[in-house]
């Protein structure tokens, strides 16, 4: 992966790490539907005039088909099912889940590819998973997290979605202009879930604090990370663009210490860097090859 790749792989983890937390804030007052549907609208009206401006709008009808596809797999079912489970899992939970999007998408391309990932690489995302564990473990509150039941099975399946999602794109829309899958699919996702937010949006007043939750979702998670993951999808393959779920939850302890002061415990330091270690090794950072050459060294 190269120094631009990584650097967009790195930026998307830092934005995406605050996505859950506004979840948790805004999901109360909106409801999944009404939430997810502006999330997608606004980025929408954010990304639509670019795209016009740039003239790539014939690119979206031109693969109308796929990208409307992607727009449902990627934005409108994960994006509900994630704005459900948070309705009842803490964003630590969540963070773990949504962790499990790399070991799905390679699960998916062995199945549907027939790619072979490399061992050291599916030795990274094992470790990566491990690093997620341990950095969120003292939030793991087991039993709470299964008599969720519903809000359990959205989250499990959210990261499922997202897997399929990659490979799909890897297989109908590489090449394809990333602002073009981008703003097509949040057009797609925009159209499907309009009509249920009609039909949940809710009666009581909205707070602010919930409305700025939502333009954060729309406008920094949304809108502007798209264009950058589509990029990276096109760039360096499905999955090492998916390992960008493994840094979210680094980037969460470090903004809830900035911002909200919350103390960061050696076990938090350790996990951290054992997902920085999978990272490297499922991105392909660190190479097979430079693990033998330690591993002789040291024979």
């Amino acid at each position: 992966m190269k120094g631009k790749d990584l650097t967009d792989l790195i930026l998307i983890a830092a934005i995406w790490g605050s996505s859950f937390i506004f979840l948790r804030m805004s999901v109360d007052s909106f409801g999944p539907f009404a939430l997810i549907a502006l999330r997608t609208s606004l980025a929408l009206a954010v990304l639509l005039p670019i795209l016009l401006w740039q003239e790539k709008l014939p690119l979206v009808i031109k693969h109308w088909r796929p990208i409307f596809t992607v727009g449902i797999i990627n934005a409108a079912i994960p994006f509900c099912l994630l704005a459900y489970a948070a309705i009842n899992i803490p964003a630590g939970v969540l963070s773990i889940l949504n962790a499990s999007t790399p070991l799905w998408g390679a699960t998916i391309a062995w199945v549907w590819f027939k790619d072979k990932l490399p061992f050291w690489r599916l030795v990274g995302l094992f470790i990566g998973f491990f690093g997620i564990m341990m950095l969120v473990w003292d939030e793991f509150e087991l039993d709470a997290v299964l008599s969720s039941g519903l809000a359990l099975g959205a989250g499990l399946l959210a990261p499922l979605s997202y897997g399929l999602s990659a490979n799909y794109t890897k297989k109908h829309l590489m090449g394809t202009d990333p602002l073009a899958v981008a703003t097509g699919s949040l057009i797609s996702a925009s159209i499907v879930l309009a009509p249920l937010a009609w039909l949940t949006w809710p009666t009581a007043p909205i707070e602010s604090r919930a409305w700025a939750a939502v333009f954060m979702l729309a406008l920094l998670c949304t809108a502007f990370t798209y264009i950058i993951f589509y990029r990276l999808i096109m760039v360096v393959g499905p999955a090492k663009a998916s390992t960008v779920t493994f840094l979210i939850p680094i980037f969460g302890v470090l903004w809830g210490w900035l911002w909200l002061e919350e103390h960061v415990t050696q076990q938090i330091l350790m996990g951290a860097g054992i997902i920085i270690a999978g990272t490297a090794l499922a991105t392909g950072i660190v190479t097979e090859n430079v693990w033998r050459r330690k591993f002789n060294r040291h024979n």
